[in-house]
């Protein structure tokens, strides 16, 4: 803590604070938002924002998804995921059944209709993945997806250690 004349109080030492530009947070913030601009014009022509093309692709994973486990796999929170379930909904991309043994849980499913959208927006996204790929080059991309694949594992097993 420093004192109004900006030095540092007696018995307190000021950890110097590390560069902005070597953020861990930013740059990798910064790093999804240019990845995302390669993609938000496919999706935008056709007719889909970046979080509903994300719950569909998980949907894509399995037969069905409670809502719970949908919200895991695309980092959505429940409120977001409830209104973007509606949406796809509403356009019949997805459908919901009640669980056999739990009819207050419902499946969420990928609708055939949804799977042709994902067929349709594929093309494109993989043109862009490759696009991607030739700029960093296939060693770099291998690298990177590694490192941020164990990054969240690392990171988990580092602070159950404490």
């Amino acid at each position: 803590m420093k004192r109004p004349d900006g030095t540092p109080r007696a018995g307190k030492s000021a950890a110097p604070l590390r560069d902005f530009s070597q953020s861990l947070p930013m740059l990798l913030l910064r790093s999804h938002q240019a990845v995302m601009a390669e993609f938000r014009p496919i999706l935008r022509e056709h007719g889909i924002t970046e979080t509903q093309w994300r719950v569909l692709r998980a949907l894509t994973t399995a037969e069905s998804l409670r809502a719970s486990q949908l919200a895991a796999l695309t980092l959505v929170s429940g409120p977001s995921l409830t209104r973007i379930l509606k949406a796809l909904e509403q356009r019949r991309l997805i459908s919901r059944r009640a669980e056999a043994d739990d009819q207050r849980a419902a499946r969420i499913a990928i609708s055939a209709a949804g799977r042709r959208l994902i067929a349709t927006v594929a093309p494109h996204s993989e043109a862009r993945y490759r696009a991607i790929g030739e700029r960093i080059g296939a060693d770099r991309m291998d690298q990177l997806y590694a490192l941020l694949g164990e990054l969240p594992e690392r990171l988990r097993r580092v602070k159950g250690a404490r």
